[in-house]
């Protein structure tokens, strides 16, 4: 799933190391085979979606310098989430945040709640 130019999700800015899934259908098999049983979601209270946009990453601390010539930009640095957009993400509901946007379900998950991401390419 990609975005593109007319897509309204470059509007959101996700934050940190959160990541924002649209959820499949309960019954969606993916093309590779990867199928989520109803009763696994049921009790284990996991769901499965695609990522649409993620955040930065960990944030790491940076040592303050007085140097004027630095930018703003350069004093923040982050450590890159393993999630990227279009992975099929497995997670753990309880640690995900339900929200509606323009009439449809997704879920910000913190990149800890993710068990397992499917990716097209080859690793």
């Amino acid at each position: 799933m990609q975005l593109t130019s007319g897509n309204t999700f470059k509007k959101l800015i996700v934050i940190g190391d959160r990541v924002l899934i649209r959820p499949s259908k309960p019954d969606e098999k993916t093309q590779s085979g990867l199928y989520l049983p109803p009763g696994v979601q049921e009790k284990e209270k996991v769901q499965q979606g695609y990522v649409i946009k993620t955040g930065p990453g960990y944030a790491i601390p940076m040592p303050i310098e007085d140097e004027p010539w630095k930018s703003e930009e350069e004093q923040v640095k982050y450590v890159p989430l393993q999630a990227k957009e279009g992975d099929l993400a497995i997670f753990l509901v309880s640690g995900a945040t339900e929200v509606i946007y323009e009439d449809d379900k997704y879920f910000i998950v913190p990149q800890s709640a993710i068990l397992m991401l499917e990716r097209e390419e080859e690793l």
